[in-house]
């Protein structure tokens, strides 16, 4: 089963590719999502990096948190599940 992780206080400059490579350390990566600003097209800091094992996942966690990405240093968590939030008529 796959664990979806959190990578948060990303560079700009991170890209779905550099993240899949750098995480492909540790283990497989199922897919990596950089989260996108619909308005201004750029990237909002964070991504999701879905590893295909728990094991990969908690190696992950534990060999990149806090670790320095491109003059950041980023933090590797598990991802927790979406909430539904009611939507904004504004």
């Amino acid at each position: 089963m796959s664990t979806k992780l959190y990578i948060g206080n990303l560079p700009y400059s991170a890209t779905e590719q550099s993240l899949s490579e750098k995480f492909s350390e540790c283990g497989t990566v199922s897919s990596a999502k950089v989260i996108m600003d619909r308005d201004s097209g750029r990237s909002k800091g964070f991504a999701f990096v879905e590893m295909s094992s728990a094991a990969e996942a908690l190696n992950s966690i534990s060999r990149f948190n806090g670790t320095d990405l491109d003059g950041r240093a980023i933090s590797v968590a598990e991802a927790k599940p979406m909430v539904e939030r009611p939507r904004s008529r504004y």
